[in-house]
């Protein structure tokens, strides 16, 4: 049995492989069973938040597309298709266990601004309160650049909700097992891990590729998704939903799949720091940075140039001369006025931004290095 102490608010993830069968039909079985696995777990006390794919596999399949779809506008279009059917069988699943669902639409520009992840954040605790089921899936149908690219699959959005929501658990269910030290498909000296106790480069290593037709997550994701979860001091478990009462049993303690320890949780805005976009980047000397691991301030007269265009408030990388990315921050200024700062002493700032102003871009509460939290 697994050891996990309190455990409250829970998030799962559901894969595309899980929820359809052969020629593109859903599952209703299968989404009906998870739903009684989460209506137990409420039963029990837990708070549950899904997250889940299908969307763009239910429209293509419903399409008669057999090929993985990649171009943009046809997976908005099928995400368009797809996303009332899955939520339709979701909503018909948990009324029969007397429990309301809702849904919720997430681009990655949403987790990135700060006033929108707040107001998200309160309207998920408040249906938290209301013993509501969140569903969660990417905003296919609007967002572009988050398709196959940034936020991209649901294991990774599955982690950014969970450190969002300050959750316990995650749990990533899927047609596999767990991380496994080869392809156990082609090893059969492969060797399922039970417990992970750091995601180092060796164990990222033993990820594969991509995953099925119409997924976009592999292993290799799963594991990004278990890393930004570690940071919010969330465990991950990876296991296949295709055993009985898989979540059930992982909730409760059961070795199943592989779990992946949490790390110390870091404040809500440093993560919020960690895990947004950055809008560009302000290069700093030696001087500057040897000031900013020691944890000090960035004074304008340690910056040697900014690159890119970003608004005051702005998630930024912070490099050294060499172009290596030390922290990321959240500037007291702009590009422009940052620009016109590089380099200048405190004293001529007043000439340059008139009385009145902040005499450092940013202060140590408003930055976070990386080798602290990603060694």
């Amino acid at each position: 049995m697994r050891q996990w102490g309190k455990i409250r608010r829970v998030v799962v993830k559901v894969g595309t492989n899980l929820l359809s069968l052969e020629g593109g039909v859903i599952d209703e079985k299968r989404i009906e069973d998870i739903a009684r696995q989460i209506a137990t777990l409420e039963d029990e006390g837990y708070q549950v938040l899904l997250v889940t794919s299908g969307a763009v596999g239910m429209g293509a399949r419903q399409l008669g597309l057999k090929d993985a779809v990649k171009q943009i506008p046809m997976r908005q279009a099928c995400a368009s298709i797809g996303q009332p059917i899955l939520m339709s069988s979701y909503r018909a699943a948990f009324e029969k266990y007397r429990m309301i669902c809702s849904q919720i639409l997430l681009t990655r520009s949403d987790m990135n601004n700060r006033t929108t992840y707040v107001h998200l954040r309160e309207s998920v605790f408040t249906l938290l309160g209301l013993h509501v089921i969140p569903i969660f899936n990417e905003n296919d149908v609007v967002s572009t650049a988050e398709i196959g690219t940034a936020f991209g699959d649901n294991d990774r959005m599955s982690a950014m909700v969970a450190s969002k929501v300050d959750a316990d658990l995650l749990v990533i269910l899927s047609d596999i097992e767990g991380l496994y030290t080869a392809d156990p498909k082609k090893d059969p000296q492969a060797r399922l891990l039970s417990d992970v106790e750091s995601l180092d480069a060796r164990t990222m290593g033993f990820a594969g590729g991509a995953g099925s037709t119409f997924s976009t997550g592999g292993m290799k994701t799963k594991l990004l998704a278990a890393r930004i979860a570690t940071l919010a001091g969330c465990g991950t478990v990876i296991a296949s939903g295709f055993k009985k009462d898989a979540l059930l049993k992982i909730v409760h303690g059961k070795e199943i799949g592989t779990y992946i320890h949490p790390r110390k949780r870091l404040s809500q805005k440093e993560r919020w720091i960690l895990n947004n976009t950055h809008q560009g980047a302000i290069v700093v000397d030696e001087g500057a940075k040897k000031a900013l691991l020691e944890h000090k301030s960035l004074l304008p007269s340690g910056v040697v140039k900014v690159n890119g265009d970003f608004a005051s408030g702005d998630v930024v990388q912070v490099q050294d001369e060499q172009g290596v990315v030390f922290a990321k921050a959240v500037p007291y200024y702009d590009s422009t006025q940052a620009s016109a700062m590089a380099g200048h002493s405190n004293d001529e700032l007043d000439g340059l931004l008139g009385k009145g102003h902040k005499d450092v871009l940013f202060r140590p509460e408003d930055m976070v290095i990386l080798q602290e939290v990603e060694g």
